[in-house]
C-alpha cells in the first residue's frame, strides 16, 4: 500500500489505507488542528528524532473498554494504604518532560522537543491533559504520572513514567476508573504493552476501534466537569 504524503492542509487519508505495519502517512505538521484531526480519525504521530513526521493506526488497536480494567490483588493493597495522592492537569508540562527523559534513559524516544511543545499547546486548549502521583507528605516532586488526549468520551495515553514503584499503575487505574464512572467509552492504548495488558487492555480489530470512536465523538468532551475522583 501507498505511503501518503501530506501537504499543509490538516488533512488525512482513511486509516482504513494504513499499511501492514500500521503506517498510513509521512509529513505534515504537528499544529493543534491536525492533531486533533488525527485522534478523532483514528491516527496518531509517532517517530523519532531527525526522522520525517510519522502518522499511524494500527490494526489491531490495545484499547481498555470500561468493563475490562483489572486491578490485581497486590495493586488494590498498595491503593488501600494510600501511598499516593493523584491529581489532575496540575503538572502537565513537568510530567510530559518526565516521560520524555524516562524514555531517553531507557530506550531512546519518540518524544521529542517537537513532540513536546506541540502537546503543551494542546494542553492549553483544553485537550492534552495529565495525571500526576506524589508520594503522601512529599508534593514537591511527582512519583510518576501520564499524559494523553481527550476527544468526545475518548482517551488517548500518550506515555507514562516513574519514578515511584507502583506510581505509573497508580496514575492508570485512577485515570480509567475516573473516565469510566464520568461514562468515557474507551482508553485507547494504541499498540501492545505488557504493563498495560496486565491491566485489561487488550487489542481488538482498527474496524472495531474506529466503531467505538465515531460513537465516542457523538459526546462533548466533559473533563473540565467531571468528577475527579477515582470512582471506588
Amino acid at each position: 500500500m501507498p505511503i501518503y504524503l501530506l501537504d499543509e492542509e490538516p488533512v488525512f487519508p482513511s486509516p482504513q489505507l494504513a499499511d501492514p505495519e500500521g503506517l498510513l502517512a509521512v509529513g505534515g505538521d504537528l499544529s493543534p488542528q491536525r492533531l486533533i484531526n488525527a485522534y478523532a480519525s483514528g491516527i496518531f504521530p509517532w517517530f523519532s528524532e531527525g526522522d520525517p513526521l510519522l502518522w499511524w493506526s494500527p490494526d489491531p488497536r490495545m484499547v481498555l473498554l470500561p468493563n475490562d480494567l483489572h486491578v490485581s490483588k497486590s495493586m488494590t493493597k498498595i491503593l488501600d494504604k494510600q501511598l499516593f495522592s493523584v491529581t489532575f492537569d496540575k503538572d502537565f508540562e513537568t510530567v510530559i518532560a518526565n516521560c520524555r527523559q524516562s524514555r531517553l534513559n531507557r530506550e531512546g524516544t519518540w518524544i521529542t522537543q517537537e513532540i513536546e511543545e506541540a502537546y503543551i499547546k494542546l494542553h492549553q486548549l483544553g485537550i492534552s491533559h495529565s495525571v500526576e502521583v506524589w508520594e503522601k507528605g512529599k508534593t514537591d516532586k511527582l512519583a510518576g504520572g501520564l499524559y494523553g488526549v481527550s476527544l468526545g468520551r475518548a482517551f488517548f495515553g500518550e506515555s507514562m513514567f516513574f519514578t515511584v514503584t507502583n506510581s505509573s499503575k497508580v496514575a492508570f487505574i485512577t485515570l480509567a476508573r475516573t473516565l469510566f464512572k464520568n461514562n468515557f467509552l474507551m482508553i485507547d492504548c494504541q499498540v501492545p504493552n505488557p504493563h498495560l495488558k496486565s491491566l485489561g487492555a487488550h487489542e481488538i480489530p482498527r474496524a472495531q476501534f474506529l466503531e467505538i470512536l465515531t460513537k465516542s465523538l457523538q459526546f462533548d468532551t466533559i473533563l473540565g466537569n467531571w468528577d475527579l475522583s477515582s470512582g471506588d
